[in-house]
């Protein structure tokens, strides 16, 4: 461990709360840790009372983890048992003159150095649980901490039997989890956010489905440019999914006024619609929201790396070469930037007394309720 790993993405997580909990984790301990990795590893165990998950209801025993770290020699528990020491010679009547007692404490001093200058204590944090994803039971979304609670699966819904909440979905429920994130007032539409390049967000996410179709028909897609996925669509266009053509709709509505894209929550472009509003669950919707549309390549390898390593072992050479060259040359040389554009959230900027926007809304209604253009 380096407290510089406070930014490092997490591979191989279990729960999408991990990382997040390292993170503040390492944030509150920064001084401690980089004093105690000068001289040593620490390793730590992030703990909760549920040691078995033999059934899907466990999961909702899950509600606090803690982190427990020390050095491999014990130097965290070793200053804690000096400071003890400490105490008792500075506090007991007889301790000046308790000569086992000093021996103790110089003993331990070798080994940890002056903790009356240099403290030697990762701080005990309890972090809540409530609202998370988990590898476990084939991918499940659980949504407690919110009005109308449930549960969304990727695997197979029936398997989860009876658990304590009264909405459990599978990915096939597409309008149930659209009610859900409505319901909780979790998503809004890119068209309708503020600060971002919509017709920018929606045109890459057509590349990415002409993409994915041309390599699946044998395209060589090796340094492809923009003109050149234009080309493959115009090539490929009675072969385009509906995603795809539910998106292009949408995009001519915001760019050239065109009419208004009846795009429901059963059609195929739907959840490539929405993203996550600014909440405190954001990224946990966001990494729900790439699950249901794997075609978006760079929303799900941001969001959800799990799955985009899944995906990417399947995938035919040309979309993994085009895919790899785009994340290199496209978003890691700028990825808070990436970010920014695709999941930052702007402030509303109201004059006071303004009139509410929602009463000049013209006729054209979506999936989503009122549409302002």
């Amino acid at each position: 461990m380096t407290t510089e790993q406070k930014t490092a993405p997490l591979l191989e997580a279990q729960f999408s709360t991990s990382r997040s909990i390292l993170r503040r984790f390492i944030e509150a301990n920064e001084p401690q840790l980089f004093a105690l990795t000068a001289r040593d590893a620490v390793a730590g165990e992030l703990v909760n009372s549920v040691y078995a998950l033999d059934t899907p209801a466990r999961l909702f025993d899950l509600g606090q983890v803690t982190v427990e770290a020390d050095t491999t020699d014990g130097a965290v528990a070793l200053a804690g048992k000096l400071a003890g020491k400490i105490d008792r010679f500075l506090h007991e009547g007889d301790g000046w003159h308790d000569d086992v007692l000093i021996a103790d404490m110089i003993t331990l001093a070798k080994e940890t150095g002056d903790i009356t200058r240099h403290p030697l204590t990762l701080e005990l944090m309890r972090f809540e649980q409530r609202n998370f994803w988990t590898a476990h039971l084939g991918g499940l979304y659980l949504f407690r901490d919110v009005p109308h609670p449930a549960v969304i699966t990727m695997g197979d819904k029936a398997a989860l039997g009876e658990l304590p909440v009264e909405a459990v979905l599978g990915a096939q429920d597409r309008s149930a989890i659209a009610r859900f994130l409505s319901a909780n007032d979790l998503v809004e539409p890119i068209v309708e956010a503020r600060g971002i390049d919509s017709a920018a967000i929606l045109r890459q996410k057509m590349d990415f489905i002409v993409a994915d179709l041309a390599a699946g028909l044998g395209a060589d897609l090796s340094q492809a440019t923009r003109r050149d996925l234009r080309r493959l669509a115009r090539q490929y266009h009675d072969k385009l999914p509906d995603a795809w053509h539910g998106l292009a709709a949408l995009l001519r509505w915001a760019e050239e006024g065109g009419p208004w894209p009846r795009i429901d929550s059963e059609h195929p472009a739907y959840f490539h619609t929405l993203r996550a509003k600014d909440h405190q669950d954001a990224d946990l919707v966001n990494m729900l929201l790439a699950e249901l549309t794997p075609r978006d390549v760079r929303q799900l390898f941001i969001c959800h790396k799990a799955a985009f390593y899944r995906a990417y072992a399947g995938w035919p050479e040309a979309k993994k070469d085009y895919v790899a060259e785009f994340l290199a040359n496209e978003y890691q040389v700028d990825k808070a930037g990436a970010r920014a554009a695709l999941y930052g959230h702007e402030a509303p900027m109201e004059e006071p007394g303004a009139e509410d926007p929602t009463t000049r809304v013209g006729p054209r209604v979506g999936p989503w309720g009122a549409v302002r253009r």
